[in-house]
């Protein structure tokens, strides 16, 4: 317990902002998953455009994660959360652009992405369900900033923009080393924590 309190240092500031300068995967995912299935328009659009977004979004944050995220898990996890939640969010709110409708679908995809996100950590978490109940409220904040932002989010894009993308991961990393400490005393400085994710 002791160890874990002073885990809040040095190494954890360090991996928050490397957390938080994973914030450009989205982009990247946005732009991988519009190329694949244009803009937010249908059923197919969303669960295929989201599910793209999603495994590249997976993919960046665990390669930023410190080695406490297996990439394998966490990409499929993040695919298949953000592919469904984004089906059903879009859908909710008939593909609509507004402020409301956007963080309503965040939302929503929250709570699926959450959901399989909160399965894909490792079996060392703490309360892993906390980090499903925060993810509709991050994911809604994501997409509430970007508008705010002035983004052009009439294009229906697959996730939101750079501005709500560096509000979640700056969140969501403080909630993540809570939950998983950045450092593990039982493990060696830099080790892979693969092993403690579930096959």
């Amino acid at each position: 317990m002791r160890a874990a309190v002073h885990g809040v240092g040095r190494p954890a500031v360090r991996d928050w902002i490397r957390w938080t300068a994973g914030f450009l995967a989205f982009p990247i995912a946005g732009l991988a998953g519009r190329a694949v299935a244009g803009p937010v328009d249908d059923v197919v659009s969303a669960l295929v455009g989201g599910g793209v977004t999603g495994a590249v979004i997976g993919a960046g944050q665990a390669l930023v994660s410190s080695g406490r995220l297996g990439l394998p898990r966490w990409s499929a996890a993040t695919a298949v959360g953000s592919g469904l939640g984004l089906l059903l969010g879009a859908a909710l709110v008939d593909y609509r652009t507004d402020l409301g409708s956007l963080a309503l679908m965040g939302a929503v995809e929250g709570v699926l992405l959450g959901a399989a996100q909160a399965w894909a950590l490792p079996r060392a978490t703490r309360l892993p369900w906390i980090w499903a109940v925060a993810m509709p409220a991050l994911w809604a904040a994501g997409w509430t900033v970007t508008t705010l932002a002035g983004v052009g989010v009439e294009a229906r894009f697959t996730v939101f923009g750079a501005t709500g993308a560096v509000t979640f991961s700056a969140l969501s990393g403080a909630l993540l080393h809570g939950l998983l400490p950045a450092t593990n005393p039982t493990r060696a400085p830099g080790s892979d924590s693969l092993s403690e994710v579930g096959a």
